[in-house]
């Protein structure tokens, strides 16, 4: 379960402060599938990465499976980022000098185990991106990447799933299909947080909230 409390981040710029996330408490229970629904500049990415670990806030707690994120140092930060997880982004984030299964790979070097490429291979085949396992992301589509992204943030089986924007750079049927395997990770147990301004997406969540000018609601 993820709980926030009283969360505030304020940005400096100078002698300028602007107040991303303004005072939230909510609470997300383990296998919602969660829509944060609001316009550009609202404050969804910045929610999201507070929640991954990315970002630190200025004020409050996140609470993650009653650990305290908010207090973490770095190395505990990393060790949360790597375990417990998954962010999938607009822009796919791969990198460009490595394959498919490579990049789906590369997470699990830093985490240890074994039967690494077996585990990639299977995650690339979970999402429909096994015969492209070779390619490189540039040898791909919009659609195909953000698959492979998503196989990338799956490979520690992190409990939780973030994305921003996933369907922002896609046509409506590659989109589509995105959205159809984050519905198929979340039936399969996984906690997932999806911040979007497509309206679509709503049809496929277990909660939907608003997010306007740093505030969160809950749409009924």
């Amino acid at each position: 379960m993820i709980e926030v409390e009283n969360l505030i981040k304020v940005y400096r710029r100078g002698k300028i402060e602007v107040i991303a996330i303004r005072d939230v408490s909510l609470k997300i229970e383990d296998g919602d599938m969660v829509m944060l629904m609001g316009p550009s500049g609202s404050g969804k990415t910045t929610f999201l990465h507070l929640l991954g670990g990315i970002d630190r806030p200025t004020a409050g707690k996140i609470i993650v499976n009653g650990a305290n994120i908010s207090l973490f140092n770095d190395k505990e930060l990393t060790e949360y980022r790597r375990n417990q997880v998954g962010m999938v982004f607009q822009f796919f984030n791969l990198v460009p000098t490595l394959n498919a299964l490579e990049n789906v790979m590369l997470p699990m070097q830093f985490a240890g185990g074994e039967n690494k490429r077996e585990r990639a291979e299977k995650l690339l085949d979970m999402v429909g991106m096994g015969h492209r396992a070779k390619h490189y992301p540039d040898e791909m589509s919009g659609g195909e990447q953000q698959r492979v992204a998503i196989a990338v943030a799956m490979a520690n089986d992190p409990p939780i799933i973030l994305a921003d924007e996933p369907t922002g750079e896609l046509d409506t049927e590659s989109g589509l299909k995105i959205i159809e395997l984050f519905k198929k990770l979340n039936e399969e147990g996984k906690t997932v947080v999806i911040a979007t301004h497509d309206m679509r997406l709503k049809d496929y969540a277990t909660r939907v909230m608003r997010i306007e000018d740093g505030k969160i609601y809950e749409e009924q």
